[in-house]
């Protein structure tokens, strides 16, 4: 197969749902599989997706989010993660063009890449030229580099579309994959299964690498997503107190419990100074000696929670850290698993560190999703009064009212609050370190000068 030095787009389609996730992966799988260092990125807030990415490549997905993290983050990550690679695959939020400026269209638009629709046919045929007729419409500066078709159910269903659009249309139809391939991820509340959770086997591997290659024209993509060398852009500068005498180190906890992260937040803490080491609040009995800070994210504890509460001894490690004045800092999962526990749809009751008096309840729909913007009223471990933080919130749970002998450090819009007990802040909302440089130099500045585990 020809292939130019270095192909980049953007996989997206008409609505969430499509196929985009499958579409990338399959894409990522066959590629990876031919040999091609493939670098993915993905628009958007969003954890599931990229951990599937790394998964398949081997590298770590990075999120392009231009509201929460300015045009400028965006262009130097893109930039900067995508040198040395062959191919750079960006999957899109939602629709094309939703979201605003942070949408698949505009984050294309903005880094000079085209874009790929994945086009669910299921249930049509030539009137699938009537919804590419109308993104071309709709946005002529958008470049199409084409269309994959998703659930075709036959060779000629597939032809009429491919001919339909051909004829009636500016972008060429690039393959499909059929209704029948069996390369579908099981989903569940907050998205599809994640990485941690093994649904990216080297059977599932193989099988999406095979249907990439057998009935998508890849080296036609990758033709005509061919791209120049890139402008490099400046990162943020990191504001950072003076050097303390040791590394302060940072535990984070990830397991299948605790896997929502961005990996730039873990970037923008290594350049303040600090050394990142990850601990499992499922399988460890203490975080991890010397620490400084510690950092839960977010995650499914709702799924675990028999074992995160079993697990007495990391229980009392992270609580007695705590009641020293040890830095911790939690959001949505890692708030859960720091109040005094979270009862389940069954009305089961599982005790958790008890950091913050109150309770967290599962319910069966979403209670809360969009960007959040915060502004922080006190100083604190994640920044200083005044600072303006962005992040986003998704989660099914809600928790009891919060005393009010408890200190609220930050309120969005929306409602949503972030609080303190001792030296640990916590809240609903999955920051964006890019979005405010002061939230890893005083996550760091927390870590060196406060106790130590």
């Amino acid at each position: 197969m020809m292939i130019p030095s270095k192909s980049a787009f953007v996989i997206s389609a008409l609505q969430s749902g499509a196929g985009k996730t499958t579409t990338a992966l399959a894409l990522m799988a066959a590629l990876t599989q031919q040999g091609l260092r493939v670098q993915p990125f993905k628009t958007g807030p969003d954890f599931i997706d990229p951990g599937l990415h790394r998964a398949l490549t081997g590298t770590n997905s990075w999120n392009l989010d231009r509201w929460m993290c300015g045009d400028n983050y965006v262009r130097h990550i893109f930039t900067e993660k995508s040198h040395g690679a062959d191919v750079c695959i960006i999957e899109g939020a939602m629709g094309v063009f939703d979201g605003g400026a942070a949408s698949a269209a505009e984050t294309a638009k903005l880094l000079c890449l085209p874009v790929v629709i994945t086009l669910d046919v299921r249930g049509t045929a030539e009137t699938a030229a009537a919804l590419v007729k109308g993104i071309e419409a709709f946005d002529p500066d958008l470049t199409l580099a084409g269309v994959i078709l998703n659930r075709t159910g036959s060779v000629r269903h597939y032809t009429r579309i491919k001919e339909a659009i051909e004829t009636h249309c500016n972008c060429r139809v690039l393959g499909c994959l059929p209704v029948d391939t069996e390369i579908r991820i099981p989903e569940r509340h907050l998205g599809l299964y994640t990485a941690e959770d093994g649904v990216i086997s080297a059977e599932f591997t193989k099988k999406l690498a095979e249907a990439a290659s057998s009935t998508i024209n890849i080296e036609g993509l990758l033709n005509c997503s061919e791209v120049s060398a890139a402008v490099t852009f400046d990162i943020p500068i990191i504001p950072t107190p003076s050097p303390p005498q040791h590394t302060p180190r940072i535990a984070v906890a990830r397991d299948n419990a605790f896997c929502f992260y961005y990996e730039d937040n873990f970037d923008y803490l290594r350049r303040a100074g600090a050394e990142i080491v990850f601990f499992s609040p499922l399988n460890d009995d203490k975080i991890p000696e010397g620490t400084g800070a510690v950092y839960l994210g977010g995650g499914y504890p709702e799924l675990h929670a028999e074992r995160l509460s079993s697990n007495m001894d990391m229980i009392h490690s992270i609580r007695d850290f705590a009641i020293k004045g040890g830095a911790i800092y939690g959001e949505c999962g890692g708030f859960m698993y720091l109040t005094e526990g979270i009862i389940d749809l069954n009305g089961r009751f599982f005790p958790m560190t008890g950091i913050f008096p109150i309770k967290t309840k599962m319910a069966n729909k979403r209670a809360k999703l969009g960007y959040r913007e915060v502004t922080l009223t006190s100083d604190s471990i994640i920044g200083k009064n005044g600072d303006i933080l962005r992040g986003h919130e998704f989660h099914y749970s809600a928790m009891e009212a919060m005393p009010t002998s408890v200190e609220t450090i930050y309120e969005s819009r929306e409602g949503t609050a972030g609080y303190r007990v001792r030296n640990c802040s916590a809240g609903y909302v999955h920051l964006h370190f890019a979005s405010s440089p002061n939230i890893a130099g005083s996550f760091y500045l927390a870590a060196a000068t406060g106790v130590t585990a």
